[in-house]
């Protein structure tokens, strides 16, 4: 049997209104790679901030390689050999590999930093785990997916044992994440114990040993990975049984809605022409890089375009900058819902409410608390916002409330057309239904829906038709249920040929 490396009993932790934790149990071995698995707002990234000393406990008992301690900091965490890699990467964009690998242990010479020395043994680590990544490289010129393998690489440079990893395929590719798997295994390999959250439970297969599941603040089983179907561990997740993955809803085809005509946007967006209709749900696909989050954001205008039309119920509008589109009936769901579509340091009443300023002030410009409370308790009702209360920092919900706050604050302005980018990125199963049946009531209020997804299943299962989009161009549309997602993958890498010989 491998050694208990981490043991931690009735841990509790309380933040203002609302009871994160309440006496959860974990374990952690050695050379093992446990699934910590949960909905949002189980508590899974507070139990882990707990174990890496960002958080103190309100009470239990934890022990890391059979030496209890007390409460932690971020600094005897480490010390005692945990790390964590959070979903949202923490690094100094402006300084190189090497410089963040040795951020605040820095090596140094008789008068000055011995950057060569820093550089040598960043590169022995990143060699050891075969990542092909200059130590002097700046940080921020790098892709998300390689700055990720460079905290990698940090946390094993200062001889972690403990390695906590959350939604780390969250914004990578195929190809990254079988890089990113093997590094797993070497690490597993090596004696290296693992926790590893995601949402993405068709990774799990892969790497996992154990899952260990959480619900609404507290333990509620551990098993082995193998032999375990899956739908059983979703039923623990969730506490229900969730019958259909991805509900679908039929509706009859109605008028266009939303049409879109030559839009240019820079080099990602050329020549898009694309419709939607009442009673239908339409799926952007393509490879990471392939022009659809550019494409959302041009439309909304966030982002300058070239030159285009855009109609909504056969009008042309004209949309220069978000609050063109906002007054038109068009709004976006961001791909990143903490920079692009919240305040995280307001409320969920003030966020709600911050868009929608001119149907709650007077005409002297006071608010209306009246008006505001009844779209706030609205939007919490029928998206099912978990809150204590309106009152709550945005910033303090889970990622699948924070996105249902995103869509509240836009369905209060009866839009015509919402645009979804990226909707079910890093939320749970659960979650994931809910936004769902969201996109499939919008449907039937006959508004235009438009979303873009990475994952193709979901793209199938939820869109009535499909645009794929390949090297910032439209490839190829198809009917959902009459394509697979060999056709889609051959439309998303059907790039243009680059050496066309001049005439």
């Amino acid at each position: 049997m491998k050694d208990i490396i981490v043991s931690m009993e009735n841990i509790s932790k309380s933040f203002p209104g609302v009871k994160a934790l309440d006496n959860v149990k974990f374990e952690l071995c050695s050379g093992e790679v446990m699934a910590l698995l949960g909905e949002n707002g189980a508590g899974k990234s507070t139990l882990m901030k707990i174990l890496s000393g960002v958080y103190t406990r309100d009470g239990g008992r934890l022990e890391i390689f059979g030496k209890e301690y007390g409460d932690l900091t971020p600094k005897q965490a480490q010390e005692a050999g945990v790390a964590i890699i959070h979903q949202e990467l923490n690094m100094c964009k402006h300084l190189s590999v090497a410089e963040n690998m040795f951020l605040g242990r820095e090596l140094s010479g008789r008068f000055a930093l011995d950057n060569a020395g820093m550089e040598a043994k960043a590169r022995e680590v990143l060699d050891d785990l075969k990542i092909d990544i200059d130590p002097r490289q700046t940080v921020g010129d790098l892709p998300v997916s390689k700055q990720q393998m460079v905290e990698i690489a940090k946390a094993l440079s200062i001889n972690a044992r403990i390695l906590i990893m959350d939604e780390p395929t969250s914004a990578l590719t195929a190809r990254e994440i079988e890089d990113l798997f093997r590094i797993i295994h070497k690490l597993k390999d090596d004696g290296c114990g693992i926790v590893y959250i995601s949402h993405r439970l068709e990774e799990l297969q892969h790497i996992v040993d154990r899952v260990t599941i959480m619900r609404d603040g507290q333990y509620i089983t551990s098993m082995d990975f193998a032999g375990t179907p899956m739908d059983q561990i979703i039923t623990h997740m969730v506490g229900r049984e969730i019958k259909e993955k991805f509900p679908r809803v039929e509706c009859e085809k109605g008028k266009k809605v939303f049409e879109v005509k030559n839009l240019n946007a820079g080099r990602m967006v050329r020549d898009i022409n694309f419709s939607v209709y009442e009673g239908e749900i339409v799926g952007f696909a393509g490879l990471m890089g392939a022009g659809r989050t550019e494409t959302t954001r041009a439309i909304f205008g966030a982002d300058p375009k070239e030159s285009g039309e855009i109609y909504v119920d056969g009008k042309e509008v004209k949309i220069h900058c978000p609050m063109d589109a906002i007054r038109n009936g068009v709004v976006l769901a961001p791909e990143d819902r903490k920079k692009d579509g919240l305040c995280t340091k307001l409320s969920i009443r003030h966020n709600l409410a911050l868009p929608n300023l001119d149907m709650l002030c007077n005409k002297l410009g006071a608010v209306s608390s009246k008006k505001e409370s009844e779209l706030c308790g609205k939007a919490v009702k029928n998206l099912k916002i978990k809150t204590p209360n309106v009152e709550i920092d945005s910033g303090n919900l889970s990622g699948g409330n924070q996105q249902k706050v995103v869509v509240g604050k836009w369905l209060a302005r009866d839009s015509r057309v919402v645009i979804f980018d990226e909707p079910t990125r890093g939320i749970d199963v659960g979650a994931k239904v809910e936004i769902y049946n969201l996109m499939n009531e919008l449907k039937q209020q006959g508004i235009a829906v438009m979303f873009v997804s990475s994952e193709m299943p979901e793209v199938m299962g939820i869109a009535d038709r499909i645009v794929v989009m390949c090297d910032g161009r439209i490839t190829g549309e198809v009917m959902a249920r009459e394509t697979t997602q060999s056709e889609i993958l051959t439309l998303a890498t059907s790039f243009e040929d680059k050496n066309i010989n001049s005439r």
